[in-house]
């Protein structure tokens, strides 16, 4: 009898463990990789796609590979930073509830760190975007011969109009010319919730990715 209750006491015990958790949900911005592969040769033997400018899928999705052969008929570019303003840096995805008050969600949260879900983003973006250039979140080879870009986020948030925020600068050097580009986008939600949040951010985010793209395309000519 004493042995009947104590397993049905773990059973209880056990039930109550699977059934409870942290009561936090997770977001990572959507992307796909590219499947575009391009060739270089100071890609180093073994190295891992993601580092050498292949594009590693947070979804799962293979990386794109790169194949060694002649580098001189590609070029390159290394996203050098990606930083948030400090009131983005939390965990928590954060919403203005008006001009002057923004508020962090306690169980809404990043399923990484923000600034590497968008370096990582962007990486994708601008492969899909810049077939036969090495799109890399490392440098490669010498700081001579490639180009450099780097972004300051200074809204990546929820607003109280209904519309996500996406906001800051972003600095390309190619050739020894330098571009500045502000950007300050504000995207309607299609739908209410942190899901339809984190989509309309993604939205905004390919959106400066592509300002980017086209910008270093006619600037690379």
């Amino acid at each position: 009898m004493l042995k009947g209750k104590l397993l049905a006491l773990a059973a209880v015990l056990l039930l109550g463990a699977c059934a409870s958790g942290d009561g936090n949900s997770y977001y990572q911005l959507p992307y796909k990789a590219s499947t575009t592969a391009a060739t270089l040769s100071s890609v180093q033997p073994g190295a891992l796609a993601s580092e050498a400018g292949g594009v590693a899928d947070a979804q799962g999705e293979a990386a794109t590979p790169f194949r060694a052969e002649s580098a001189g008929e590609h070029r390159k570019l290394w996203i050098a930073q990606v930083s948030v303003a400090d009131f983005l840096a939390g965990n928590g995805l954060v919403y203005q509830t008006s001009d002057v008050q923004y508020t962090t969600a306690h169980s809404n949260l990043w399923a990484s760190p923000l600034e590497q879900q968008l370096q990582q983003a962007l990486v994708a973006d601008l492969s899909a975007a810049l077939p036969g250039t090495l799109v890399s979140s490392q440098p490669i080879g010498s700081r001579d011969d490639g180009s450099e870009l780097t972004v300051t986020l200074t809204g990546f948030h929820g607003r109280y109009d209904g519309r996500a925020v996406v906001q800051g600068v972003w600095l390309l050097t190619v050739n020894g010319r330098v571009i500045r580009q502000p950007f300050d986008l504000a995207l309607p939600q299609e739908k209410d919730g942190y899901d339809a949040l984190v989509r309309t951010l993604a939205q905004g985010w390919d959106q400066v990715g592509q300002q980017v793209a086209k910008e270093f395309t006619a600037i690379s000519k």
